[in-house]
């Protein structure tokens, strides 16, 4: 004992003054990371001790080797930057046993020479190793006692029916008067309805989540935020199952709990959202085939014409075809034309158009002849007849995709739109054009 003392008599003593704080619940009480410098800097000044280096952060010292401030502290000591340390209380430096293990280490390898905190020294003896074991490990036992305490009163919470956190949307937390009372979750009036209406409008009208999204969003659906609700957050409502009053806790642990509160649908209806969500596709963003994507010209720019979906305040989705300049860069003012009423127009226009000018014209021809033909052997004078018009509208709305894409190959480059009207430029046609 006397040896290690004269041993941190003879070498001088170089500071690394640590100072922590950690954000989470378990530390909320300790002294700020500028209080406990500006502590130590005092007893510093007042005892005559050298400081070389200061090291802070804001970590919790739970977890062994996490901490990147306590690791340069650690290669500070094994570089003789420095061979001391000064801080608060030792549970800075550790609140389990690796981090402990490895100071201890060090102490007896004399790289470490002194703790000095603001009420206690550890050098390397038997007594003081010891008692600087004992208060960390009390530390430790500490964070373990505490975080068993909080599991028990999240348990204890779930089974009064109160689900720990915030309430999803739809709901809000009502905070008891005292500090003691216990919260109650109520119903939110503002957006309550909308949570009806986002499974009614699945469960009963069919709707994908993505149409429910485009829905509520025109309907001004909002978050507790006020801003617009996101797809992900439609899906995550459908999903929940609190809306119909039991929930999970901790998710995915298969503990579930009744909740004391009003239900915003059954159980029943939240069945009938899963399922017609397992047939609805969820977010068949950009999965839609636009047919006519790249076949046309935009007669004003030049631009190609894509088409895009949209869907009305009553759920039903439109497809229309626009100049691909209309919301970028001049905005071109090239109208734009719904996908039902392009699709007549280009059947009607290629069914004008003779065999010459139109490669599949005559193969066209050829197969309304023979269907014609089977139509007056069936029924007689009451057969009726098929138009190359009406044969087209049929293939391009309901045809197999080899059969559309048969067809509308042979238009590329061949479509104009302009001033709202589609015209077919064909090299040896003068075509003109039809008003939409």
């Amino acid at each position: 004992m006397g040896n290690q003392q004269s041993v941190s008599d003879q070498i001088p003593l170089k500071y690394c003054l640590y100072a922590r704080k950690s954000s989470e619940a378990d530390e909320k009480q300790a002294m700020s990371i500028d209080s406990q410098i500006n502590e130590m800097t005092q007893i510093a000044d007042r005892e005559g001790i050298e400081i070389v280096e200061t090291i802070k952060e804001s970590k919790s010292a739970k977890s062994s080797g996490q901490r990147l401030g306590y690791n340069k502290v650690i290669l500070g000591l094994s570089e003789q930057r420095f061979n001391s340390i000064l801080t608060w209380a030792p549970d800075r430096l550790s609140r389990n046993a690796g981090d402990l293990g490895t100071l201890v280490d060090f102490m007896d390898q004399e790289k470490l020479i002194k703790i000095r905190t603001s009420g206690q020294t550890f050098t390397n003896t038997p007594d003081e190793k010891f008692l600087l074991m004992i208060l960390c490990s009390q530390a430790k036992l500490e964070n373990d006692n505490r975080s068993k305490n909080v599991k028990r009163g999240m348990r204890a919470k779930c089974e009064t029916g109160v689900r720990p956190g915030s309430p999803p949307v739809g709901y809000y937390l009502e905070r008891g008067e005292k500090f003691t009372d216990i919260s109650t979750v109520e119903v939110d009036p503002e957006r309550a309805p909308f949570i009806k209406q986002i499974f009614k409008l699945v469960a009963h009208e069919g709707m994908s989540g993505r149409q429910t999204w485009e829905h509520m969003k025109n309907n001004g659906f909002r978050s507790k935020n006020n801003k617009i609700v996101s797809l992900s957050m439609i899906y995550k409502i459908l999903g929940d199952t609190f809306y119909y009053g039991k929930f999970e806790y901790p998710q995915g642990s298969g503990n579930w709990y009744d909740g004391a509160y009003k239900p915003l649908i059954t159980k029943k209806m939240y069945d009938l959202t899963q399922t017609k969500l397992i047939v609805s596709p969820k977010g068949k963003w950009g999965r839609k085939q636009f047919y006519f994507n790249k076949i046309f010209k935009c007669g004003v720019c030049g631009s190609g014409v894509c088409g895009e979906t949209h869907i009305n305040r009553h759920g039903k989705e439109y497809t229309y075809y626009k100049c691909n300049r209309y919301y970028g860069y001049g905005k071109c003012k090239e109208k734009y034309i719904r996908e039902e009423k392009l699709i007549e127009e280009v059947a009607n226009l290629v069914g004008q158009v003779d065999e010459g000018s139109f490669q599949m014209r005559k193969n066209i021809q050829q197969e309304v002849e023979r269907i014609n033909e089977m139509e007056e052997l069936r029924y007689g004078d009451k057969a009726k007849l098929m138009t190359v018009q009406e044969y087209l509208c049929f293939i391009l709305k309901n045809g197999k995709t080899s059969e559309k894409s048969d067809v509308i190959r042979c238009l590329r480059d061949q479509l104009v739109l302009k001033d709202g009207m589609v015209s077919l430029q064909l090299p040896s046609l003068i075509q003109k054009p039809i008003l939409v």
